[in-house]
């Protein structure tokens, strides 16, 4: 049933339900913003202050110069990239396979990379950290970037495949008789017709590494390798004091590079999360 807007109650409160979603959503970004150009004698005051009384830059100097984020930024950098990178590579192999092959297993091997979803974070932590621990990926930026893949993969293929379902089997076909191998085919036809979804996988691999705190904080413990997440958590908020000030500004430090990042792609991200919705 649609809703009714044309009676002013029905308009008043859906401009109050908006408000009231955009204040929750938006807040806490806003609290972010104020807190990390407030002194250090105002953020701790009983009553908060809604707008700083008064304006400094020194949590971000801190951030910048003194709390090791940029070698923090350069590590989750990199292995954001790495991972994204990798996990796009074989998302699209694998989605193509279960699109456009027939074999036998095909259905029973794509739902059974798809059950990895179902269990918690932790628990396929718990399975990778002896594995990693074994084979000497601990402490290392090459595991991290592995578990990365394995959580994302599964998610990364589904989304691959689907778009690649609607591609026309007349067009690959076609390719075939005019004497095209198949990975002429997947890596000249069907890939540059593929951006949207490739974008997609991209930034939805990279954003999730990006964000990570659980697994980098467990898989890596020397200083030199550390990703944002644990950095900020173990520089600023630990067990002999808590910077808030610090934490605020680097947290929107770490924010912008994922933002801007959204901001250019987000025509491709939105193209790739509805090619599969309809048909």
């Amino acid at each position: 049933m649609m809703l009714d807007l044309s009676t002013p109650q029905a308009k008043l409160g859906f401009v109050i339900f908006a408000g009231l979603i955009g204040f929750f959503l938006f807040f806490p970004v806003y609290w972010l913003l104020i807190s990390s150009v407030k002194p250090n004698a105002e953020l701790y005051l009983t009553r908060p202050t809604l707008f700083p009384e008064s304006f400094t830059l020194d949590h971000f100097r801190r951030a910048l110069f003194e709390g090791g984020l940029l070698l923090q930024l350069g590590n989750t950098l990199f292995v954001s990239l790495c991972s994204a990178v990798l996990n796009a590579t074989l998302a699209c192999y694998a989605g193509y396979s279960f699109a456009k092959y027939r074999y036998f297993g095909r259905k029973p091997i794509m739902l059974l990379m798809l059950s990895a979803q179902m269990f918690p974070f932790g628990l396929l932590l718990i399975t990778l950290y002896p594995s990693f621990t074994t084979w000497g990926l601990l402490d290392t930026r090459g595991g991290l970037i592995i578990s990365y893949v394995v959580f994302a993969l599964p998610v990364a293929t589904y989304m691959i495949y689907s778009y690649f379902s609607q591609i026309p089997n007349e067009l690959i076909e076609a390719a075939r008789a005019d004497g095209a191998g198949d990975l002429r085919i997947f890596h000249t036809i069907v890939l540059p017709i593929s951006i949207a979804p490739v974008v997609t996988v991209v930034l939805y691999s990279f954003m999730w590494s990006w964000n990570d705190l659980l697994y980098s904080l467990t898989l890596i413990v020397s200083e030199d390798k550390r990703t944002v997440g644990p950095g900020l958590l173990l520089t600023y908020l630990n067990d002999s004091k808590a910077d808030w000030g610090g934490a605020m500004a680097g947290s929107l430090l770490a924010s912008l590079p994922v933002i801007v990042g959204f901001i250019l792609l987000q025509r491709f991200f939105i193209q790739g999360v509805t090619a599969g919705a309809v048909k």
